[in-house]
This record gives C-alpha cells, sequence and structure tokens, in this order.
C-alpha cells in the first residue's frame, strides 16, 4: 500500500489561544496511549499537524483507536513526497490507481500552506487532474459534487497526498477538565450524557444504584456493558464503577414517604450518596441522563427539590435534546442495544402510579425527617462494590446465551 502514515488535524483545540498547546499535548499523549498496542508506530509533531507514521502496522486498527480519542477534526491516510510538481503528479496518480477501481467522478482539491512553492492551489489541482485523466479511463471531472477528492497538501515539509478524510470526535481531550462522576441508570439516557461530558474533557467514574432481589445480576450486567463502552473513551481504557446496594434505604422510603413523592425522595437520596463519593474520590461534578420533562422526576419542579440536598455542580448533557436525537447517538456510541434489554433498574421497579410532578422541598424535608435516612445512607456507601471495568474484556456476570434468550 502506498499509505505510510496518517495525519491527524486537530479540532477545537487549535483555537484555544494560550493554553492551545496545553490541549494538544494532552490529545497526543492520549492518542500514544490509545495506540500503545502498536509497538512500530512512530509520532512526529509538526506545528498544528501531528503526524502517525504506520512502519507495516494496520491502518484500519490504528484508526480505530483514533475512532475513540476526542480533540480530533479529522485524520487522513497519507502518502509523501517531494514539493515537486511531477513527483506531485506521479504519486496522485499511483494513489488513485491503487484507490479507484470502477468509474468515478473525482476532483483534486490542494491547500497551499507553503507559499514558496511557485503555483497557486488552482494551478496545482489543473495540473494534478489532467496528469490522472490522460493516464486512466475510468475517471470522470465533477468539482461540485465528486465521488472521491484527492486531497493535496502542500507543506514546508513536503507534501501529502490522500483520498480519503475521516471526520473525528471533535470536543476536547478527556480528563484535560478534570473527573466526574456519573450517575448511570442502565437506560438509555445517561450513558449519551456520558459520552457528551467525556467530549467536553472531563473523564468518568460511575455510580449505580443495585436493589437486590428486585433488580436482578441481569440488569447489574446492563451497567457494566455500558460502563465498558465509554471506557474506549477513557485514558487506558479503564472506568471505575460504584455499586451502591439501594434495597433496605429504598423499602424505608416506601415504608414512611407518602407513595406519590416516594421517587422523589429516592432521587434525593441518590444525590446524597452521589455527591459522598465524588468528594471522597475527588470528582469535581456530578452528571447524569435526566432530561427535562421526560419523567416526573425530571420535570422542572421536580429536579429543584431533587437538586437542593447538594452542593455540587450537577451537569445534564441531554436534557434539552428530543427523545429521537438521544436514541440517534446512543446507537452511534454502541449502547442502545444494550440499554433496552429488558431489564428493570431500582427506579422503574418501585414506580407509584401517580408519582407527584410538582413536588414542595418543604414536604421532601417533613416526610424524609420521619426515618433516619442519614443511618441508611452511611451502610449504603460503607457497603458499595467498586467494579473496575476495562474496554474490550468487561466483567462478565450474565453470559451472552442467557442475555439473548430474551430477544
Amino acid at each position: 500500500m502506498l499509505y505510510d502514515r496518517i495525519l491527524v488535524k486537530y479540532g477545537e483545540l487549535t483555537v484555544k489561544g494560550k493554553n492551545k498547546y496545553t490541549f494538544i499535548k494532552h490529545t497526543i499523549k492520549t492518542i500514544k496511549e490509545k495506540c500503545k498496542k502498536f509497538p512500530k508506530l512512530e509520532f512526529i509533531s509538526h506545528y498544528e499537524r501531528f503526524y502517525i507514521m504506520l512502519n507495516g502496522e494496520p491502518h484500519d486498527k490504528v484508526i480505530h483507536a483514533l475512532n475513540h480519542v476526542f480533540g480530533l477534526h479529522s485524520y487522513s491516510l497519507s502518502a509523501k513526497c517531494k514539493t515537486d510538481l511531477e513527483k506531485i503528479k506521479e504519486l496522485a496518480l499511483k494513489i488513485v490507481k491503487e484507490e479507484i477501481k470502477e468509474k468515478t467522478t473525482f476532483k483534486v482539491e490542494t491547500k497551499r500552506a507553503d507559499k514558496r512553492f511557485p503555483m497557486t492551489s488552482i494551478e496545482v489541482s489543473k495540473n494534478v487532474a489532467a496528469h490522472v485523466l490522460r493516464n486512466t479511463e475510468h475517471l470522470i471531472v465533477d468539482v461540485k459534487n465528486p465521488q472521491v477528492t484527492l486531497q493535496v497538501e502542500i507543506r514546508n515539509e513536503g507534501t501529502y497526498i490522500s483520498t480519503k478524510e475521516i471526520k473525528g470526535l471533535g470536543g476536547l481531550p478527556v480528563g484535560i477538565d478534570g473527573n466526574g462522576l456519573l450517575m448511570l441508570s442502565g437506560g438509555i439516557d445517561s450513558p449519551v450524557a456520558g459520552f457528551l461530558m467525556q467530549k467536553r474533557g472531563v473523564a468518568l467514574d460511575v455510580i449505580h444504584f443495585s436493589s437486590p432481589p428486585y433488580t436482578s445480576i441481569s440488569s447489574k450486567q446492563k451497567v457494566i456493558d455500558l460502563a465498558e463502552k465509554l471506557a474506549y473513551y477513557q485514558h487506558h481504557d479503564k472506568i471505575k464503577v460504584y455499586d451502591v446496594p439501594f434495597t433496605k434505604l429504598q423499602k424505608a422510603i416506601y415504608e414512611n414517604c407518602p407513595k406519590s413523592y416516594a421517587i422523589t425522595i429516592m432521587r434525593r437520596m441518590m444525590y446524597r450518596i452521589a455527591q459522598s463519593v465524588a468528594l471522597k474520590n475527588g470528582n469535581l461534578i456530578l452528571a447524569n441522563g435526566e432530561n427535562v420533562g421526560q419523567v416526573a422526576s425530571q420535570t422542572l419542579h421536580s429536579m429543584y427539590a431533587i437538586n437542593a440536598v447538594t452542593t455540587m455542580p450537577i451537569i445534564r448533557p441531554v436534557a434539552t435534546m428530543d427523545k429521537l436525537e438521544i436514541i440517534k447517538l446512543a446507537r452511534k456510541i454502541g449502547t442502545y442495544d444494550i440499554s433496552i434489554r429488558p431489564y428493570e433498574d431500582c427506579c422503574t421497579v418501585f414506580i407509584p402510579e401517580n408519582p407527584v410532578t410538582r413536588p414542595e422541598l418543604e414536604k421532601c424535608i417533613e416526610y424524609e425527617n420521619k426515618f433516619s435516612y442519614q443511618q441508611l445512607i452511611d451502610e449504603c456507601i460503607q457497603s458499595i462494590d467498586v467494579i473496575s471495568v476495562e474496554a474490550g474484556s468487561p466483567l462478565q456476570l450474565v453470559t451472552d446465551d442467557e442475555i439473548n434468550h430474551l430477544f
């Protein structure tokens, strides 16, 4: 194959002003971490471009690794030649003959970063296109809607040619802005919220609330599998899951509080526990998949009453998204099919018929004072099961046959 390198282009990082190179350095560190399985790779940083020299490593697997790195605008399989028109034409023709086997429309697009080169971008494009057309029979020029764009980039150190630019994830490198704790329910919304937090540079830990025997081991498997999908975007491909045994506290809520307020009180307890875990482990924010108006606990009145128990910032990345938007993103990141497995979490198992949608904060406090909830919270925290989940090798609690049996 003619391609010997991958040209990586940064996205939003390049407009970060004085902090730009801090962000770029962090992104490069992440790229190297994701590509550590490929020992032959060489990495070259040049101004605002980053080159990965393949040296025989499989380009498709390297690109798969880059697909999990935030902070990248795009990356292209590229070949390099000297900045000489004849050399450029020669390499362009070789690439076209190797890459394009059928009748296709194409155009040549040139970017001339090295202004010392005597020809304009348009002149280079015309010369290269004419040379390709003269020496092939299956190509047709279409400058408006080409099926293939042959990209020529003339830079100080040489000229790079490619035919395919792969769109990156954008965003900021994970961890550049600290750590957050994601409240992961097992539904569709919360893993998407986690992905969007990672896209803004936040590394994640995960907290989940289990209520055995009312929630099954399969429900816990869902959460581990969802966390594993998010782990692909983390440093070292790992994510930590805090599984909170919530049964005793949840039963106390239903025994001491009106059923209509049970979900509201339950969520307030979850926030208290999540904040305690976050503060202990250095997480700066909490995040969840709440979506305004979607269910009773996510009305503005409910959010106000529930949020009152914590002083930590709460980020809700999908709060204003349509459900179909969330589902589309869930499919893209591979969490949707896991989320729709028919296992209920502790929120849905005990949901009352008529939950209050406009809870009053004073009544929440009144009902909570009817039982010793702080002692139960302390018991929950002391009994947390901490699970380390690694991308590509999640903890298997339930066999694939047991999961597939349900569909």
